[in-house]
C-alpha cells in the first residue's frame, strides 16, 4: 500500500520525533492535546482531535487512549477506552465483509472497504490496548475477557476467517497481538482450562498469523502442557480430522507441537531457537524415547549445534536407547585430541558405558581416570562419580584377567575406587547398592550382607535392588528358606506391576529347595501377570528401547521349559519352547534349553547341533560353552583337548562358574590330570557353597 494510499484510507500515524499526529492527509501537533488531557479535559482533547483530524467519536477516542497509553498515563487511557462502542464497529464492518472483493481492479467500493476496516482495526486495537492497561493494572480477569472479545469480534466479521489479502496491516496486527496474549492473561489468572482453550482456539481458528507469531504461540503452548502439572483431554472431536494422529496426553501433544517447531526450523520458515530442542529434550526423555530425539538432532543442519555438542548429545541418545556401541563411537570422536578431550561430562558418560562390558572395561578405566584427573574446580562435586565408574570399569576387568594375581590386584583397586566415591559421595544409596555387589562377587558374603541390609535401612525398603541383593546373599550361604521369606516381604512392598523380578526369584529359590510344584505355580502367576500388563497398555502403547529389570514374557517360557525339562515333562517343555521361540525366533537361550531336553532324552548328536547353533549366534554364551564341552567330553579321549578349550574359554568370562569348573575337572581326570582335577573339583566345591540361585550383577 503506497503512502498516497495509506492517507486515503484514513491510516493514523503518531510521529514521536516531531509528537504530531496524521490523519486523512491532516497533521497536527499532540501539545494542544496532551496538555488538555494533563488538564483531565477528556472531552476537549477528543474534540480537538475530531475537529483537527475529521475523525468520527470512536476513532478519536482510540487515537486518544492510544496517546495516553503511549505516554504511560495506563489509568488515563483506561478512562478513555471506556465508552467506545465496539457493537456498532463490528455491525459497520460486517456489511462489507460479507462481500467478496471484486476480480477487477481496485472500484470505490474497496476503498470504502479499505476505510471501514481500518475504522474497525482502531477500534479493535483500542480494546486491546485496554486490555494491556488492564492487565498492567493487575486486573487480568478483565484483561482476560477485554482479549477475548476482539476475538469474538473479529470471528464475527470474518465469518470464514481472515482473508489472505485485501486485510489492513493494522488490524492484522492488531488480531496477532490478541490471539497470543489470551492465553497468556489466562494463565496468569490461574484459570487453566481457559488457557488451554485459548491456546488451541488461536492454532485451530483461522488468523492469517505469519509464521514467527504462529511458532510463539506454539511453543508457549508445548511449554504450558509440560510444565503446568494439570492434564488436559485431548483437542474435541469437531476439530478431529479422520485418520489422523491425536494425541492422549499433555505430555504427547508437547512433543507433537515441538516437532512441528523442528519441521518448521528445517524448511526455513523460522529461526533456530536453542530452547525448542532443549524442552523436546525433557519431553522425549520423561517418556524413554530418546532414539526419536536422536533423529531429530540428525535432521539439524551443521553449524547450528557445534559438532562436538552434537555428538555429545546424539550419545546420549544412543546410550539411553541401549545403542552402546554407537554411543561409544561418538564419544571417542568428541574426545579426540583435536577435539574436546577434556570434556568430563564425556569422559564420564564413556566410562559408564564401558563399566557395562568386560572387553571395554581397560578403555573405561582410562576415561574414568582422566575424568578424576580433570574434576578440579567448578568441577570438583563429579570427583566422586568418576571414581564410582573407575570401581565398576575395575570390577568387570578383574572378571577378564588372565592370572588370579591380576585379578585380585583389580578386585581391590575396584572396592577401594567405590570406597572412595562413598566417601566423596555421603548421600548416594547407590554406592551402597554397588560396594554390596562387589563384595558379593568376591564371596564376601558377611560384608555383602551388612551393605544389603544398609541399603535396604537407607531406601526405606523401596527400591527393589536392596531385597533382591539381601535373597541373593541368603541364598548364596545356601539359607533357602529364609530368602524366600525376603521375597514374601518385598512383594508385600512393592506394586503390583513391579513384582516381576522378585517373582522369578522365588521360583528360582523353590526350585533349589526342589519344590517345584510350587515354582511351577510362581511362574504361572509370574506369566498371568505379564500377559495382563502387556493387555493393558493396549496396541498404541509405546514401549521402551532398552528392557528395564522388569520381566518379559519370553523369560518366563524359557525359565518354564527349563523346569519342566528338569521334571522329564517333554511334551509341556517343548510347548514352552514353542512359545518362546515365536516371541524370539533366534535365541541363544532358547537353543540353549532345547539342547539341555534334547541331551537328558538322550538325543546327543541333536543336542550337540543346538549347542553349536547357539555358539554361532552368541559365541560367548557360557552356558552352552559348558554343555558343549561336558558333551565332548562324554565322546572320548580324542575330544578333550577341545572340551578344555571350551570350558577354558568359558572361565575366562565368568571365573566363578561353578558347573564350568566342575566339567574341567572331569575333563582333567579322564586326561589324567589328577592334581589339576583336584584344584578344578575343590574350586568347583567352594564356588558351590556360595553359589546364588541369580547371578550378583543381575542386580545393577
Amino acid at each position: 500500500m503506497s503512502e498516497g494510499e495509506s492517507e486515503e484510507f484514513g491510516q493514523l500515524e503518531i510521529d514521536p520525533s516531531v509528537r504530531q499526529v496524521c490523519a486523512n492527509g491532516i497533521c497536527m501537533q499532540t501539545t494542544v492535546v496532551e496538555a488538555k488531557l494533563d488538564e483531565g479535559n477528556i472531552q476537549e482533547a477528543e474534540s480537538a482531535l475530531r475537529e483537527g483530524l475529521s475523525l468520527n467519536f470512536e476513532e478519536a477516542r482510540a487515537l486518544l487512549g492510544r496517546l495516553e497509553y503511549q505516554r504511560g498515563n495506563v489509568e488515563g487511557a483506561l478512562r478513555v477506552f471506556d465508552g467506545i462502542d465496539l457493537q456498532a464497529a463490528i455491525q459497520r464492518m460486517q456489511p462489507q465483509a460479507e462481500k467478496p472483493p471484486s476480480k477487477k481492479g481496485r472500484s470505490r467500493s474497496d476503498s470504502v472497504h479499505a476505510g471501514s476496516q481500518h475504522a474497525a482495526s482502531l477500534v479493535l486495537e483500542a480494546v486491546y490496548l485496554k486490555a494491556k492497561s488492564l492487565q498492567k493494572l493487575g486486573r487480568v480477569n478483565e484483561a482476560a475477557q477485554e482479549c477475548k472479545s476482539v476475538l469474538d469480534a473479529v470471528e464475527k466479521i470474518f465469518c470464514d476467517g481472515i482473508p489472505d489479502v485485501l486485510v489492513d496491516s493494522k488490524l492484522q496486527e492488531t488480531v496477532s497481538h490478541a490471539v497470543e496474549l489470551l492465553p497468556e492473561l489466562w494463565k496468569q489468572a490461574g484459570s487453566n482450562s481457559e488457557a488451554m482453550s485459548a491456546y488451541r482456539r488461536a492454532l485451530l481458528s483461522q488468523w492469517n498469523l505469519d509464521n514467527d507469531c504462529c511458532a510463539r504461540i506454539q511453543k508457549a503452548f508445548a511449554v504450558f502442557l509440560l510444565y503446568s502439572g494439570v492434564e488436559f483431554g485431548p483437542p474435541s472431536l469437531a476439530v478431529q480430522i479422520d485418520g489422523s494422529y491425536v494425541p492422549r496426553n499433555n505430555l504427547e501433544e508437547a512433543i507433537l507441537l515441538f516437532m512441528i517447531l523442528m519441521r518448521k526450523f528445517y524448511i526455513g520458515k523460522i529461526k533456530w531457537d536453542p530452547s525448542i530442542i532443549e524442552h523436546l529434550t525433557f519431553a522425549l526423555s520423561l517418556c524413554g524415547q530418546t532414539s526419536v530425539l536422536a533423529k531429530q538432532l540428525e535432521e539439524v543442519m551443521p553449524g547450528v549445534i557445534h559438532r562436538t555438542d552434537r555428538w555429545k548429545t546424539l550419545a546420549l541418545c544412543h546410550s539411553g536407547a541401549g545403542q552402546n556401541d554407537t554411543a561409544l563411537n561418538l564419544l571417542r570422536k568428541s574426545l579426540h585430541k583435536h577435539e574436546d578431550p577434556d570434556d568430563i561430562f564425556s569422559l564420564l558418560l564413556a566410562a559408564k558405558i564401558c563399566s557395562e562390558d568386560t572387553f571395554l572395561a581397560a578403555e573405561g578405566v582410562e576415561y574414568a581416570q582422566r575424568a578424576i584427573a580433570n574434576s578440579s574446580g567448578l568441577n570438583e562435586h563429579l570427583k566422586g562419580v568418576g571414581f564410582r565408574v573407575l570401581g565398576l570399569c575395575l570390577g568387570k576387568q578383574a572378571k577378564v584377567s588372565s592370572s588370579d594375581f591380576e585379578r585380585s590386584r583389580l578386585q581391590s583397586e575396584a572396592l577401594r575406587s567405590l570406597a572412595s566415591a562413598t566417601a566423596l559421595e555421603k548421600e548416594n544409596t547407590d554406592l551402597i547398592l554397588e560396594l554390596g555387589v562387589q563384595y558379593a562377587e568376591h564371596r564376601n558374603l558377611n560384608a555383602a550382607l551388612r551393605y544389603a541390609r544398609r541399603y535396604i535401612d537407607a531406601t526405606g525398603g523401596s527400591v527393589l535392588g536392596g531385597w533382591r541383593l539381601l535373597a541373593l546373599v541368603l541364598s548364596a550361604q545356601q539359607r533357602y528358606s529364609e530368602a524366600v521369606v525376603v521375597i514374601d516381604a518385598a512383594l508385600d512392598e512393592t506394586a503390583k506391576w513391579d513384582q516381576g523380578p522378585l517373582l522369578r526369584m522365588k521360583a528360582k529359590l523353590q526350585i533349589s529347595q526342589s519344590l517345584h510344584t510350587d515354582a511351577i505355580e510362581t511362574y504361572r502367576y509370574l506369566l498371568a501377570l505379564v500377559q495382563a500388563q502387556r493387555k493393558s497398555y493396549g496396541p498404541l502403547r509405546v514401549f521402551p528401547q532398552v528392557e528395564d529389570d522388569k520381566v518379559n514374557e519370553y523369560d518366563v517360557w524359557h525359565g518354564l521349559a527349563n523346569l519342566y525339562s528338569s521334571l522329564s515333562h517333554w511334551k509341556d517343555a517343548e510347548i514352552c519352547l514353542g512359545k518362546a521361540r515365536a516371541l524370539v525366533e533366534f535365541s541363544a537361550d532358547t537353543l540353549h534349553a532345547e539342547g539341555l531336553m534334547l541331551e537328558r532324552r538322550g538325543e546327543l548328536h541333536e543336542a550337540l547341533s543346538a549347542y553349536t547353533n547357539a555358539l554361532l549366534l552368541e559365541p560367548s554364551y557360557v552356558p552352552c560353552k559348558i554343555l558343549l564341552g561336558s558333551l565332548l567330553c562324554k565322546m572320548g579321549l580324542k575330544m578333550l583337548p577341545l572340551a578344555r578349550t571350551l570350558l577354558s574359554d568359558a572361565l575366562r568370562i565368568e571365573p566363578t562358574n561353578r558347573t564350568a569348573w566342575h566339567h574341567l575337572g572331569l575333563v582333567h581326570r579322564d586326561d589324567g590330570r589328577m592334581a589339576d582335577a583336584v584344584d578344578c573339583f575343590q574350586a568347583a566345591s567352594m564356588l558351590e557353597e556360595s553359589d546364588p540361585v541369580e547371578s550378583f550383577t543381575s542386580i545393577l
